[in-house]
């Protein structure tokens, strides 16, 4: 596969009236078996590829609606259902959804959930019951994304940052992250704590304040806080997110994981 010709066809139907459907469905082909995925990490950070993005939007556009089956339940959509799950040694317990378009690393495990075209799971990951994870979602390995939890997809612009989730993270029930926001290696996030790019991520554990916006650090222990805020009507407890602790660095993932919700009461 010659990716730089690829990327050249894609700019090409981006901006001329017609869509070069085989280097589309090429591209798709590609990112359903993990040889390109949307964004990729570097030495010091991630790089997006933005006509990754474009050729998905294109894919949107081509394909006809039609109707499917899985067992006896039916579908009408656009995009086609993953497949080959064994093969890739990949669980996916009824009626949790992949499509085809995104790329699951050997042992995951989804739940009744569902995972977008363009996104990433890496191996080992637990995406549970109801969980979401968007399109061109980037997610690590050994992460575990408890019940009800909701990770944003990002399409357009093409050249934004998707929701990235590092290595070993763990997000409670019905924790909220979009809008490109970084998660970082063995986080932990509490149930219900809420992230977009501007939420206020305030490190609580120092004698003053530390306050971040659309990353969480590595290793941080996270829970849903308020802090107060002026409008012209009054003053009102708005949203954040408070960081109250940092998990160990041990070699063992399950111990420190364990450790750090009893030490910190951490509802999850």
């Amino acid at each position: 596969m010659d990716t730089d010709k690829l990327r050249a066809r894609i700019a090409a139907s981006w901006a001329g009236p017609k869509i070069d459907e085989d280097a589309v469905q090429t591209v798709i082909a590609a990112l359903d078996r993990g040889e390109l995925r949307v964004a990729e990490p570097t030495s010091d950070d991630w790089v997006v590829h933005g006509w990754l993005k474009q050729a998905i939007l294109l894919y949107f556009r081509m394909m006809p609606m039609r109707e499917g089956t899985y067992g006896e339940y039916r579908f009408h959509d656009k995009i086609p259902l993953k497949m080959d799950l064994a093969e890739q040694n990949v669980r996916v317990v009824p009626p949790g959804t992949v499509r085809f378009g995104a790329h699951l690393e050997a042992g995951c495990v989804v739940m009744p959930g569902y995972v977008n075209i363009g996104a990433y799971v890496g191996a080992g990951t637990m995406v549970d019951t109801w969980a979401t994870v968007g399109s061109c979602a980037q997610i690590g390995k050994g992460v575990h994304l408890s019940g009800g939890v909701g990770i944003g997809g990002v399409l357009e612009p093409p050249g934004a940052r998707p929701v990235i989730v590092e290595d070993g993270a763990f997000l409670g029930s019905r924790c909220i992250v979009v809008e490109g926001v970084h998660v970082g290696r063995e986080a932990v996030l509490g149930a219900g704590v809420t992230i977009t790019a501007s939420t206020s991520i305030i490190d609580v554990t120092g004698p003053e304040e530390v306050v971040h916006r659309g990353a969480v650090p590595p290793r941080s222990v996270v829970i849903p806080g308020t802090r107060p805020k002026r409008f012209p009507a009054g003053e009102y407890e708005v949203p954040c997110a408070l960081i109250i602790g940092q998990r160990s660095e041990g070699t063992n993932r399950k111990t420190s994981l364990e450790s750090v919700l009893r030490e910190f009461a951490v509802a999850v």
